[in-house]
């Protein structure tokens, strides 16, 4: 009796992020998708932090003046760009989500329109945020 050749068998391994970001090519929706949830976690991270600000700004004139000279930092004012770009996409990619539930742009390429209409709306609106915090207007 002839012995059963046996062939080898797949080997699946977990992948890491690395590979993710430099092996695969994630089409537009997916690479929201993926800064949707980056956004949602640094505004969980920072929410604490941000909601101490609001409160110590509010107790009183001189807490305010202390609050903008600690506003008018270099590296927090950078923080808050990012803390205000968070908020921003989080907030479109959240629109797009409520729109996709009601069964619009469902399609790959509406999700590709959707995808470009999150990125350029997010910045458009973070740009109009860091001029003013910046003071150009």
């Amino acid at each position: 009796m002839a012995e059963a050749v046996k062939k080898p068998r797949p080997e699946f391994r977990n992948i890491g992020i690395g590979q993710i970001l430099t092996a695969y090519r994630l089409p537009l929706a997916g690479r929201v998708s993926i800064l949707h949830r980056v956004s949602g976690g640094l505004l969980f991270v920072f929410l604490p932090f941000l909601l101490y600000l609001f409160d110590q700004s509010l107790t009183s004139e001189l807490s305010f003046e202390v609050f903008k000279g600690f506003l008018s930092n270099i590296i927090v004012k950078l923080i808050t760009l990012v803390l205000a770009w968070a908020f921003l996409f989080h907030f479109c990619a959240g629109i797009r989500h409520l729109v996709m539930d009601m069964h619009y742009a469902v399609s790959k390429e509406g999700g590709k329109q959707t995808s470009i209409v999150v990125l350029v709306v997010s910045s458009l609106l973070t740009i109009v945020f860091a001029l003013k915090l910046f003071g150009a207007f």
